[in-house]
């Protein structure tokens, strides 16, 4: 499972502390209303008890998301060791504390976020974190504006492009790429809207000269477009509160979560690998995989009379690249 790193838990919990919990469920409730109807952050988080509630509810989901988005980037491109992170539509900073945990070496971010609640409480969670996140650069910014941003090797938008008004979300991207010195990293929610966005990001970055690392195997169309969707899923426990905010029971859950991994040319990676689009499928006779090759659409089956690849098969999960 993935968990928030120590300090960004303890951080929270002193956040939390004092505060009643039926308000914040409340809270919680609504703002997940507000998000499924459509509604930008602007209109739900409007003071710091609503950002509060939204971090005790989707912080550590957001940061699962990150941690295995940035996870296969460090695997994809072994040599890639970003200094700087631009974070765009920080929110909590989920994304900056999950690239610091990937990549250790981080010495400077910033984060862009046109939610002042959100921000303060970014900072609030970052008072006693390592350097790069203690002392990040918090810009309350529109980023519709189209920028120029402050350049930055590694560049994120976890779950911001779904605040954007569809006519308005390729040019963000580009704006985004334009401050980009090494990776993009773009993660939204594992719905089929969700996937339509990195899809149409991903068109527009490969007309831009992007080189795709994750999770695309190609450069060509993408051959789930119009009968199926790409996403992946991470399981993250759940505390006590968190279970409390959302009147849950089990104690963890999965996130499902869209992702596109873009770099520029000269970033060197990992040979291309098809890639698992489902959990594998177990059997009696051996272990059946969807995959996303250079050819398109596959279906593999290893059977268990040949032990040793079924050795390795058995290790595979959704979203893995199958060797």
């Amino acid at each position: 499972m993935s968990e928030l790193p120590g300090a960004l838990r303890a951080a929270l919990e002193q956040a939390l502390e004092g505060v009643p919990r039926k308000g914040l469920a409340d809270r919680a409730r609504a703002t997940s209303d507000a998000y499924r109807a459509g509604k930008p952050s602007s209109g739900v988080i409007r003071e710091a008890d609503d950002a509060l509630a939204y971090a005790l509810t989707r912080l550590p989901a957001t940061y699962a998301a990150c941690a295995a988005v940035f996870d296969e980037a460090a695997r994809m491109a072994p040599n890639f060791r970003p200094r700087s992170i631009l974070d765009a539509g920080a929110g909590t900073a989920a994304a900056s504390w999950a690239a610091l945990e990937t990549w250790s070496g981080l010495e400077t971010a910033t984060w862009l976020d046109a939610s002042p609640p959100f921000l303060a409480l970014a900072g609030r969670l970052a008072a006693g974190a390592p350097p790069p996140l203690r002392t990040a650069d918090a810009q309350r910014a529109d980023l519709t504006s189209g920028g120029p941003w402050p350049k930055a090797e590694l560049v994120a938008a976890s779950y911001a492009l779904a605040e954007i008004a569809p006519d308005r979300q390729t040019g963000v991207v580009q704006s985004l790429w334009d401050a980009c010195d090494g990776v993009l990293a773009l993660i939204e929610p594992g719905t089929p809207a969700g996937y339509g966005r990195i899809l149409a990001a991903r068109q527009a970055l490969i007309a831009g000269g992007a080189k795709i690392l994750a999770p695309c195997p190609h450069h060509e169309a993408c051959p789930l477009s119009g009968s199926d969707w790409c996403h992946f899923s991470v399981r993250l426990p759940r505390s006590r509160d968190h279970r409390l905010a959302k009147g849950a029971e089990v104690p963890f859950e999965d996130e499902r979560f869209a992702y596109l991994l873009a770099s520029r040319p000269t970033l060197s990676a990992a040979p291309r690998a098809p890639r698992i689009l489902a959990p594998p499928r177990v059997g009696k006779p051996g272990i059946e995989f969807k995959l996303c090759g250079p050819g398109g659409l596959e279906q593999r089956f290893v059977p268990r009379r040949d032990k040793a690849q079924h050795a390795v098969a058995r290790r595979l999960g959704w979203g893995d690249v199958f060797p």
